[in-house]
Formats: structure tokens, C-alpha cells, sequence
């Protein structure tokens, strides 16, 4: 895993190298290993490199190929490129070098467009085709890399981050007010191709696009979920379903150990991540290390769920590692944390991942963490409610959306006041075709939007604020078409993830299955009081951080009940107005 960064000119100009090269700077925790630059005309390219797959300097990017006219950068992990490379030396093609860089390169000039249903892995991505002149830039299925664009008249930029963008010069940094829509009212999830700011877009997750020296510029989504059985499929029995989850399980974990001696599991003690300890165990996987974080309690709220976590690392010997952090402790962290955020996000997760990455980079390069089954398996308390609705976007809206329209109106200053803006575009991705059934609806929105703009970059932003490389089995897009092939009443009992329960009964202990779902809970973000809660209030109300986005009678009606004021989801609606003044504040904006 790596970052990258590049230019291409439209005007005729030489690429400006020196803005290459302030942007990758600002990449240098992503790829601590190695770095580099090439320049050529119009393009040009910047790398940092963190050494997984192949150690050898063959793997160094930027790669060139003279000989078919390629460069390119890389960020991910390719999983199945020893089989791509074997298929690529049958049709004539000579390697180099032994990693998954060289394959992507060769593969895109044997296939082209055509290369990317060929991959099993997590990427980002950009070839430059000398002769042609053109620029090929894509990104996996479920956006687990990201890649951040700026485009002018003169050029387009591209990154792994969006604060990286911002230090290569020349982009507004005027916020977007259907973004702050979002923001306020989606939990913070701004769909892509937006970002919070209007000079800067993200290339939508399993997209690509072909962009010539001239800004002529074609772009396609090349992979989406079909929901609902197939063929034989339709009769399946609930055992029939599950044998079929754990076998894609026992995949997907066991092809994300390709090039990772030293590995970790991020272990919250829920279902999902004591599955990837028990399946990584059951692979023959020693030494393994697991890796738990808890705060303190507060509101009546439990910090943490070592119990759990504690019961899974004895139950398979782990060398565990349990990380306990004061209120003190996260006050001084968190804007470190923000400055790591590609975008401004208000899990409380956030601050979580990145200590917990912190500590676990100083053991392993490599951690299996369980995102994505939440959103696959249906394990959100919404699920239900949304699948016995007669107007299943009402009931999602009423579950999830932090706020109805006319508090989202009362909360911004009118110049930033737009329509609907999250209530249509949810509305709008419920009416699509491909879901029939309203559970699967929410399912598609959840795995294919929020779960790509919060769960998933937050591990990916927080991971490698430290250098650390996240790989999530969960997200291996043939479990996540599996998945979506079975009905709803597979996956909604026993309080969601039904099937995938039943497949972990043969791995894991039945104790951490049939509890009470938990979260990654920071209570002191949640209830706040003391020096939190004084802390929040100066990021609002103090004059150095009024941009004249909230509206002061809000601030006041909200300041005056701290405790009173949650989400839907339980989230406080202060911490959500003073995390986004925070992340503008850490990106300097």
C-alpha cells in the first residue's frame, strides 16, 4: 500500500513537477518505505511506498516500461496476481520484478479496460499511455483505495488524499453546500463525486476514467451489486446459504495473507472480527497478534468490550495487545486524527482506528480488520424497520438521516441553505433498478455508498496516518456479491447478520455470537461533559472559528442541552458541527 499523486496538463505545458512533489510529500506516512518521481511532458507522477508485497527496488514506482510505453503509480494490494502474471508469461509478456505492481501494468496493456474484472484485491490507480497520450485512472469495486481529483481548464491532479491535493496549490477551498447537506444530514457521508469542497471531486468507487493531453475525457462504472438468488439459488436452505459464506470467508482471509509474515487482527470482540481470528487460525496463521482499545466510561456508557475481546484472544492463544485511553489522552489525539481524515468524519470510530493503529504499527505492517459485514450481512437495527415499511425510504430516512429537513434549515446560515439535497439522492438510489426487495434497497445504498465514505475510508485514512496496511476480508467482491444474492430473510433474524452467525458457529465460540450487538464506542464524544464538552463548545463558539456556516440560536439550543441532543444513531449533534470546524481548522481551511 502506498500513495500516489500526479498531473496531467491540458494546455500544452510541462506538467509542474514541483506541485507533484509537495503533494506526495504530504503522502509520506502512506508509503514510509521509498519514494519517487517521473516527469514526461505533460505528466507527471509521484509515489510513496510502503513494502509488502515485493521488497526488491524492481517494485519502485513510479514503473516504466519503455518498451510498451507505460507508466504508472499504484496504491492497494492485488491478491491474485500470481495468477494474473502466469496468465499474462502465457501470452509472451516478461517480468522484472516479483510483485503485483508489474501485473497491473502488463495486464493493462494486454486487456486494457478489460484488466479490471481480472482483479481481486483493493486499488487505485493511473497508466499513462505515452503513444497515445492518454491517462487510465480506476478504483476497485467498493472504493477501499481512494483517489481524490482536482480539474481546471489547464489541468487535472490526482491523489490519495484530499489534504495532499490541497498542498500542491492552485484549488478553492470554498465548501461545497450540497456537500454540507450531506454532511449535516447523511452521518456525514458525502457521496461521491463529491467532497466537502467544491474545487475538489473523488472518482466514484468501481469507476474509471480516460482522460486525454487534451482534457477529452470518457468515464464508466464497471462493476454493481445485483441483488437477489440466482438460478438454483432460489431454493436455497438457510445451511446451504451459510456453508457457502464461510467457504467465501475462509477465501477471502486466507488470500489476504499473500506476502504477510507478521499479521494482526483488529479485535473489537464482536462477530465479525473474532471470525477472522478464529478462520486465520484455522489457515495455520502462528503468532498471530490481536489488537483491543477502550476509553472510559461515561453516561452510564461501558468504553470498551474487553470481555469479549479477552475471551477470543484465550480461546485461540493470541499474542494480545488490550489499549485503554483516558479522556486526557483523546482530547491531544484528536486533532492529530483529524489532520489524518481525507474528509471530515464524526465516527467516533475515527479517533479509535487511530490509536489503535499507532500501537499496532509498532508490531506488524499488515492487520485483517472486519469491515463491511454490517452493511453486507444486514447487522444495523434499521434493517428490520426499513424491510416491514410501506415506505421503505421513510423508514431509512427516519433511522439514519441525523436530522429532518426543516432542523437542517434552522442549522446553517441561510447562504448555505439548499434543497433536499440527501433526501433526494437516497430517494433517487432507492428507485434505481437491481433491488427489488425494500431491504435490499437499503443494502445496496449502505454497501455501495456509505460503507465506501465512512467505515471503509476511515480504516484506510487512520491505518495509514501510521504506515500500517488494512486488509478487509469482508470486502472481497465475490462475498459481497454472495451476500447480496441472499434474501433478507436469511440475514435479519436472531438481530441481523443471521446467515453469517450461523457460518461463524463452526469457527468461533457461541458466547461471542449470541451477545448483544456493540460498537467501538468513545463515550465521552457521545456524552458530552467536562473538558469535552468545553472543548466543543470553544471549537463553536469561539470567534477564530466562526466560517459563518451555523446559525447562532442553533449553536445556543443545542449548547444548552448537550446531553439531550442525539442523532437518531445516538450521536450528538454537536460533536458533528464541531468535528467539521475541527477538520477545517487541522486543514488549515
Amino acid at each position: 500500500m502506498c500513495g500516489i499523486a500526479g498531473e496531467l496538463r491540458f494546455d500544452q505545458r510541462p506538467a509542474d513537477l514541483a506541485a507533484v512533489e509537495r503533494i506526495t510529500h504530504h503522502l509520506a506516512p502512506r508509503g514510509p518505505d521509498a519514494h519517487g518521481f517521473h516527469s514526461q511532458g505533460p505528466i507527471a507522477f509521484g509515489h510513496r511506498r510502503l513494502k509488502i508485497m515485493d521488497l526488491a527496488e524492481a517494485s519502485g514506482q513510479p514503473m516504466i516500461d519503455s518498451d510498451l510505453g507505460l507508466s504508472m503509480v499504484f496504491n492497494g494490494a492485488i491478491y491474485n496476481y500470481p495468477q494474473l502474471r502466469s496468465e499474462l508469461q502465457a501470452l509472451g509478456y516478461r517480468f522484472f520484478s516479483g510483485g503485483d505492481t508489474e501485473v497491473l501494468l502488463k495486464g493493462y496493456h494486454a486487456w486494457g479496460k478489460d484488466l479490471l474484472p481480472k482483479l481481486n484485491g483493493m486499488f487505485a490507480f493511473a497508466v499513462w499511455e505515452r503513444d497515445t497520450q492518454q491517462l487510465f485512472i480506476a478504483r476497485d469495486r467498493l472504493g477501499v483505495k481512494p483517489l481524490y481529483l482536482s480539474r481546471t481548464g489547464q489541468r487535472l491532479r490526482f491523489a490519495s488524499s484530499l489534504p495532499a491535493l490541497l498542498a500542491g496549490g492552485d484549488i478553492g477551498k470554498t465548501l461545497d453546500p450540497i456537500a454540507l447537506n450531506h454532511y449535516l444530514n447523511f452521518h456525514a457521508v458525502v457521496p461521491a463525486p463529491r467532497t466537502i469542497l467544491a474545487g475538489v471531486e473523488k472518482l466514484p468507487a468501481a469507476s474509471w476514467m480516460l482522460i486525454d493531453a487534451q482534457g477529452n475525457c470518457e468515464q464508466q462504472t464497471w462493476w454493481s451489486l445485483q441483488f437477489g438468488p440466482q438460478g438454483d439459488e432460489v431454493d436455497f436452505s438457510l445451511q446451504d446459504w451459510s456453508e457457502r459464506v464461510l467457504d467465501g470467508m475462509r477465501e477471502a482471509v486466507s488470500i489476504r495473507q499473500r506476502a504477510a509474515v507478521e499479521v494482526g487482527v483488529l479485535l473489537s470482540g464482536g462477530v465479525d472480527s473474532s471470525l477472522l481470528v478464529g478462520l486465520l487460525r484455522e489457515a495455520g496463521v502462528e503468532n498471530l497478534s490481536t489488537f483491543s482499545i477502550g476509553f472510559e466510561d461515561a453516561g452510564g456508557e461501558r468504553g470498551d468490550e474487553f470481555q469479549y475481546s479477552d475471551l477470543i484472544a484465550e480461546h485461540f492463544t493470541t499474542r494480545h495487545h488490550q489499549l485503554r485511553i483516558g479522556e486526557n489522552e483523546i482530547l491531544e489525539q484528536l486533532p492529530a486524527a483529524f489532520r489524518a481524515m481525507s474528509e471530515p468524519m464524526v465516527s467516533h470510530d475515527c479517533i479509535a482506528f487511530y490509536l489503535l493503529s499507532r500501537e499496532v504499527a509498532k508490531h506488524c505492517k499488515v492487520v485483517q480488520s472486519g469491515q463491511g459485514a454490517d452493511e453486507l450481512f444486514a447487522g444495523y437495527h434499521w434493517y428490520p424497520l426499513v424491510d416491514g415499511a410501506d415506505d421503505a425510504f421513510a423508514a431509512y430516512r427516519k433511522a439514519f438521516f441525523d436530522r429532518e429537513h426543516d432542523e437542517y434549515a434552522a442549522c446553517v446560515q441561510p447562504e448555505w441553505l439548499t434543497n433536499d439535497a440527501a433526501g433526494d439522492f437516497v430517494r433517487q438510489h432507492f428507485a434505481q433498478p437491481g433491488a427489488s426487495a425494500a431491504v435490499d434497497k437499503a443494502l445496496r445504498l449502505d454497501s455501495t455508498v456509505m460503507l465506501v465514505d465512512d467505515p471503509v475510508k476511515r480504516v484506510d485514512n487512520m491505518t495509514m496516518a501510521w504506515g500500517l496496511e488494512a486488509r478487509t476480508p469482508f470486502l472481497d467482491y465475490r462475498l459481497a456479491e454472495l451476500s447480496a444474492r441472499i434474501p433478507g430473510r436469511f440475514k435479519l433474524p436472531n438481530g441481523g447478520k443471521h446467515v453469517l452467525k450461523e457460518a461463524a458457529r463452526q469457527v468461533i465460540p457461541a458466547a461471542v455470537i449470541d451477545r448483544q450487538k456493540g460498537y467501538f464506542p468513545v463515550p465521552g464524544l457521545k456524552h458530552l461533559d467536562g473538558a469535552t464538552l468545553g472543548w466543543v463548545r470553544d471549537l463553536l463558539v469561539d470567534p477564530s472559528q466562526d466560517r459563518g456556516l451555523f446559525n447562532p440560536a442553533m449553536l445556543d439550543r443545542l449548547l444548552s442541552d448537550p446531553h439531550g441532543q442525539l442523532t437518531p444513531l445516538r450521536g450528538s449533534k454537536l460533536w458533528q458541527m464541531a468535528a467539521l470546524n475541527l477538520w477545517l481548522s487541522e486543514q488549515g481551511l
